[in-house]
């Protein structure tokens, strides 16, 4: 009985198309193709002729059936005299070749497809959209099974065919990405929970308070508020929260407020769409998209305008966004924590920070102790960073310190907190020449005996006059570089553009060289 074409190519179409899934769409389609041409097995692949192998994209077969090639192999190794041959085959041939003796193929093809030599087979060239050739392998059992129709009904197929092969190439690329980035999403989460979610240097001691905080808020779902001194580890925290809850297996998405200029925080924020503005040569999504099912960290919260803080709230209260230059609304799952060392009390009654969304975030506040007010921590906090740091600087041992250095370091006051520090180790560990630290030749003056506490006038300053001195004092000692491995932002542990950021903000710059002779 003749074979209707048009339903045969329509139906072999509709079941290789199927299903992303190549093997499933494979043998859907080795269901329906039995009706019509002998078929055990069917299988597509492509050449990679500069790797002398064919790989196998997805084969399947009738039970008790045998692949021509070897079973269950990913890829068919190639000798180069065949590497040869199937390159001096005209690209013009006919695409469906018949092989129903041992003798229809050269040596090296039956060496590489042993079934040949029982089996029956049709092979059918594909011309892929990406220049490189692929093929439809169809086999039978027995020899002498097919016949011209047989190979006339398969080269019909040829474009939806190549449509799949593509298809499958991409999809299992994609699945293979996907695969990578969960398995390394795994690892940076076992990492963060060991590095500081299980891990937080004080926490038996001057941030037992802290951790308790930390315990009883991570498992819910509430925004939190994290308020400390510059340098005081308020990420560290942050990431505590997020290991700790039923949200560690998502992502943790951070952001620095005060380092993004207010043009830009809208996408940052919430993303735009291609063409959305100058320069939006792609879409992008924001961070609250790319927290989505995991936690968003927002730090120095305080520095948001008028204008972000709206949309900010109205993102936390409705859950929902819009990208910039875009109209669809978009769902997110995000928790919030932010983190500050303002005021924000004191800003919400001066009217720069909005009081509707203050309430919002200060569900339950946790308060950061300064070092100076920890310096039980300091020796914990001094081994923590040696240990760390040696290991990132790839040290065959770990140097030494002397117990009175750790008592200069612990009487000292640390202004720039934790940051401070982890600084000075990290400075002295790359000046230092034998296995004992020497931590006096570098910080001088700033160790030794402080003043009694009743000795020093109390002189009440701002936040920002404090940090806008701290700052100053460490451009004049690197003499104004802010970049580099010696610069400022180095040593103050924040991006160049962060610190040219603040340093604009406070006001401070660089003096001009007096030309008094």
């Amino acid at each position: 009985m003749p074979v209707d074409e048009r339903e045969f190519f329509q139906e072999m179409t509709l079941r290789i198309c199927s299903s992303l899934d190549v093997e499933q769409a494979l043998a859907r389609a080795l269901e329906y193709l039995r009706r019509h041409v002998p078929a055990d097995t069917i299988g597509l692949g492509f050449n990679e002729l500069d790797a002398a192998r064919i790989h196998v994209v997805s084969a399947v077969k009738r039970p008790k059936a045998a692949f021509i090639w070897v079973d269950d192999a990913s890829e068919i190794r190639l000798s180069s005299a065949l590497v040869r041959w199937i390159r001096s085959q005209e690209p013009d041939r006919p695409t469906a070749v018949i092989s129903n003796t041992p003798d229809a193929f050269p040596v090296p093809m039956r060496d590489a497809f042993p079934g040949l030599l029982r089996d029956s087979a049709i092979f059918v060239r594909l011309d892929l959209h990406d220049d490189s050739v692929g093929a439809l392998l169809v086999s039978a059992r027995g020899l002498g099974r097919y016949q011209p129709r047989h190979a006339a009904l398969l080269d019909m197929l040829r474009q939806p065919l190549a449509i799949a092969m593509m298809n499958a190439r991409r999809y299992q690329q994609l699945h293979a990405l996907y695969d990578q980035l969960a398995e390394d999403n795994r690892a940076l989460s076992d990492d963060m929970q060991r590095s500081v979610g299980l891990e937080v240097v004080g926490a038996d001691f001057g941030l037992r308070g802290v951790m308790e905080q930390v315990r009883r808020v991570a498992p819910t779902t509430s925004p939190v508020l994290v308020l400390g001194e510059t340098g005081t580890g308020k990420e560290v925290i942050a990431n505590a929260i997020h290991a700790g809850s039923a949200r560690n297996g998502g992502p943790l998405i951070s952001m620095q407020c005060g380092a993004i200029p207010d043009s830009l925080l809208d996408s940052e924020l919430f993303g735009h769409e291609k063409g959305a503005f100058t320069g939006a040569g792609a879409r992008k999504r924001g961070r609250f998209e790319r927290a989505d099912g995991g936690t968003l960290f927002l730090d120095e919260i305080g520095e948001l305008s008028a204008e972000a803080q709206v949309k900010l709230l109205r993102v936390l209260q409705e859950k929902t966004l819009e990208r910039v230059g875009g109209t669809e609304t978009i769902a997110v799952d995000v928790r919030v924590v932010a983190a500050t060392h303002r005021d924000l009390g004191a800003m919400v009654r001066a009217g720069t920070f909005r009081e509707d969304l203050w309430y919002r975030l200060n569900v339950l506040p946790i308060r950061i102790p300064p070092l100076r007010l920890r310096q039980e921590d300091v020796p914990s906090l001094v081994q923590y960073f040696v240990k760390r740091k040696a290991r990132e600087m790839n040290l065959v041992r770990t140097p030494r310190v002397r117990p009175s250095d750790l008592e200069r370091l612990q009487r000292y006051d640390w202004p720039g907190n934790v940051r401070e520090l982890q600084n000075v180790v990290e400075r002295t560990l790359i000046l230092s020449k034998g296995g004992t630290l020497e931590f006096p030749s570098l910080v001088g003056a700033a160790l030794t005996e402080p003043p009694a506490e009743a000795d020093r006038p109390f002189v009440p300053r701002t936040l920002d006059d404090v940090a806008a001195e701290h700052i100053g004092r460490v451009l004049e000692q690197v003499g104004w570089r802010i970049s580099g491995p010696h610069g400022a932002a180095k040593i103050l542990g924040v991006n160049a553009s962060t610190l040219r950021f603040r340093m604009k903000k406070l006001g401070i710059e660089r003096p001009r060289p007096s030309t008094n002779r």
